[in-house]
């Protein structure tokens, strides 16, 4: 595939799959809250960050969701709760019914063969020393999922055909390869495992332009060829509108606007999700150009020490007095359309 390969339909939402009934995962009231500490003798916790503060949502079996927001708003910890990599502070994480939070590490081995996670940085998630050939048995091996060598080591050349890469590179070390072909590897390594579920962090936002572009189009492929199912985590909106079904807006911790991918992007209901559309650059320079740019004021409060009621009333040009006492419901105000606001 060319370098210069463009996003295939790149205004296009996908068409939802056939069977999107049953969820895959569903969240509730997820809270992950880090304690802040001092004192070196006898720590003491004097406060807590509170990345992820009381979320709801799901996902059904084949979907993808896409989930957007600005740095530090508790997207990778969210999938990180997720994944089990952390363990939230409160709240259910259901995988196909099994709430993950109740279980040992020996309890969810299972899952973790059928949940995986494409990280972002490709430089760094993969260890620099070892071959890829050993990089993607290491999990087959790990998991007993294929005890023989010689059968790991064909199905280490077929996964490498699956994301496009031929048999040679099997051989390489990560600093041999361009960092498209080695996210690549890290979406090989994922497929590994037979995976039904991924949490894609920010998979493609180190990667150049032309090159995100096939990285996109080979997740969206997978994506139909497996039914897999895709929580996506990005900052480009042009990419989570292209790749995703439904969208969920984080703002400090909070769920703001949940929504189908076109709903959103067509008619968006929250203050913080309009601020964000408009940051999107339009294409055309001379449509640009005479754009007139709505700036969010102010700077992003501390998680440490949210505000109060609506934790963007702060910064919102809506905001009224009662915006500052009450936390807004998380309401649906159109089918399907989610949205924590009193003031549309």
């Amino acid at each position: 595939m060319s370098e210069a390969t463009a996003i295939r339909k790149s205004e296009a939402t996908p068409t939802p799959q056939p069977g999107l009934q049953e969820n895959l995962i569903e969240v509730r009231n997820l809270k992950m809250h880090f304690p802040v500490t001092e004192g070196i003798i006898i720590p003491k916790v004097v406060a807590h960050v509170k990345a992820v503060d009381g979320i709801t949502f799901s996902i059904k079996k084949g979907e993808t969701l896409g989930l957007v927001g600005e740095s530090g708003c508790g997207k990778t910890t969210t999938g990180r709760c997720i994944l089990q990599l952390e363990k939230p502070t409160a709240g259910d994480i259901l995988y196909n019914g099994v709430n993950l939070n109740g279980l040992g590490n020996k309890e969810m081995s299972p899952y973790r063969q059928k949940i995986q996670v494409i990280f972002q940085d490709p430089y760094s998630s993969l260890n620099p020393r070892m071959k890829i050939r050993e990089i993607l048995s290491e999990p087959m091996r790990v998991h007993n999922i294929v005890p023989d060598s010689h059968a790991r080591d064909k199905r280490v050349l077929e996964l490498l055909n699956v994301v496009g890469l031929t048999p040679r590179f099997a051989d390489r070390y990560p600093h041999e390869m361009s960092g498209g072909q080695r996210q690549r590897i890290g979406i090989a390594r994922a497929l590994a495992m037979n995976p039904e579920f991924i949490v894609c962090d920010e998979a493609v936002s180190a990667l150049d332009v032309s090159i995100q572009a096939q990285v996109i189009n080979l997740l969206e492929d997978l994506r139909d060829e497996f039914g897999l199912t895709y929580l996506f985590i990005a900052h480009d909106l042009s990419v989570v509108r292209h790749l995703c079904h439904r969208v969920a807006v984080m703002y400090l911790g909070k769920m703001v606007e949940l929504a189908d991918c076109d709903e959103l992007f067509d008619n968006p209901m929250h203050p913080y999700t309009r601020a964000l559309l408009d940051a999107v650059p339009i294409p055309d320079p001379t449509i640009e150009s005479g754009r007139q740019h709505k700036i969010i004021k102010g700077e992003i409060p501390s998680p440490i020490n949210p505000p109060s009621g609506c934790v963007f009333h702060p910064r919102c040009g809506l905001a009224v007095d009662g915006c500052s006492k009450a936390v807004p419901e998380f309401k649906e105000l159109r089918p399907g359309h989610w949205v924590a606001c009193t003031e549309v």
